[in-house]
């Protein structure tokens, strides 16, 4: 796959990619990217755990572009996929339209990073140049071509990188997750003054609850964390697989390797009772955010999963000056505890015309479904009249 100025190589792993290009072509210090979730190592340990792979249908197909000189310019994460799971970006209705139409909807490309619905960006470009995007994505369309793809799906992307690769033809998707802004809060009780006195009240007491009967929590990261810490979590974590959707995404091995590579970007908040854990939330901290992924439990407490994935973030947030705290996708029970609706967005590449016809229709109605959504949750949110600042 090459053109008079780029050249694009497809990796079938991320361990054919050095980590040094990889972490340099992504957003961050040259070292290390400011999100956690677009490290080298973070993929490093999907695939080599197996939890990504083309056995769990995420058979890795990552493009590198490079310039005449031979150097790396442009990065895309990319997975050749034979269903939907784990995106968090749902088009199985897509698949079935197709599908009841004669067509294929599988295999298809995903631009993304396995299971985790974290916006970062997926065109991992320094220079921000506009033909290296263009470029990427011409090999990704390509590469389609070439696997007998049905599409190409770059999900949970920041606005503005929509935005450019809409420019060039791609389909754009807008939904809602529910972030928290720190506002230069001092405390938790500083943020709660902002919410209406019965919110507060609420909070309050969902805390208390929670924490009764001695239950403590404890926040472990980097050297402090131990492989008995993930044994713990492994055991909420496929505790709540097995209720959710019956398999796992990850294995144990997985996390293990993370600890290896990351501990120092990983906070898992533990709940005790006596010296025993009995529920867990697993986070991952950026340059200016927390990010909860998953979390689990062996007791049924009241309140505890918003003390352990909504309340403690706050509480790190706050204590660590960290303007954002992303809890993962959907749940409008996140909005009355002072989370506000966040658009999240994707863009899509569609070979059929047909198909891509019938979808952008789709999009169209489906937007503003989502702009009226938003504009209603506005008016839900917790905060004391006139006390939210954006």
């Amino acid at each position: 796959m090459s053109d008079p100025a780029f050249t694009a190589t497809v990796h079938p792993s991320t361990a054919s990619i050095p980590a040094e290009t990889w972490n340099r072509l992504a957003p961050g210090d040259g070292c290390r990217p400011d999100n956690p979730f677009l490290d080298h190592a973070f993929f490093l340990a999907l695939e080599e755990s197996g939890c990504a792979s083309a056995r769990t249908g995420w058979q890795p197909q990552h493009i590198l572009l490079s310039d005449p000189d031979g150097a790396p310019v442009g990065l895309m994460p990319l997975f050749l996929k034979s269903h939907s799971m784990g995106e968090y970006v749902f088009d199985h209705g897509w698949a079935n339209a197709f599908a009841q139409a004669g067509g294929d909807y599988y295999p298809k490309l995903q631009c993304s990073v396995p299971f985790t619905p974290v916006t970062a960006p997926k065109l991992l470009i320094p220079s921000g140049d506009d033909a290296v995007r263009r470029h990427l994505l011409a090999a990704a369309e390509e590469l389609a071509r070439r696997q007998h793809a049905s599409s190409v799906h770059a999900t949970f992307v920041p606005e503005e990188e929509a935005d450019a690769v809409e420019a060039t033809g791609w389909l754009k998707r807008v939904d809602t997750q529910f972030h928290w802004h720190n506002h230069g809060f001092g405390s938790f009780e500083e943020f709660l003054e902002t919410l209406s006195s019965r919110k507060r009240k609420t909070i309050r007491r969902e805390r208390r609850d929670a924490l009764a009967e001695g239950i403590k929590v404890e926040w472990v990261t980097g050297s402090d964390l131990r492989e008995h810490h993930w044994d713990a979590f492994f055991e909420f974590y496929e505790d709540t697989g097995s209720r959710k959707w019956g398999r796992p995404y990850l294995n144990r091995r997985f996390f293990s390797l993370l600890n290896e590579t990351m501990a120092d970007r990983i906070v898992l908040m533990l709940a005790y009772d006596g010296l025993t854990p009995i529920a867990g939330a697993l986070n991952f901290v950026g340059k200016d955010r927390i990010l909860g992924r998953n979390w689990g439990c062996t007791r049924d407490v009241p309140f505890l999963h918003f003390e352990l994935c909504y309340y403690q973030a706050i509480d790190y947030a706050i204590a660590h000056k960290l303007a954002v705290v992303e809890a993962g996708a959907q749940g409008e029970h996140k909005l009355a505890r002072g989370y506000e609706p966040t658009p999240t967005y994707s863009v899509h590449w569609i070979a059929h015309p047909g198909l891509r016809d019938a979808v952008a229709d789709f999009l169209v109605r489906e937007r503003l479904s989502v702009a009226h959504e938003q504009e209603v949750l506005e008016h839900f949110t917790p905060f004391r009249r006139g006390e939210r600042t954006d």
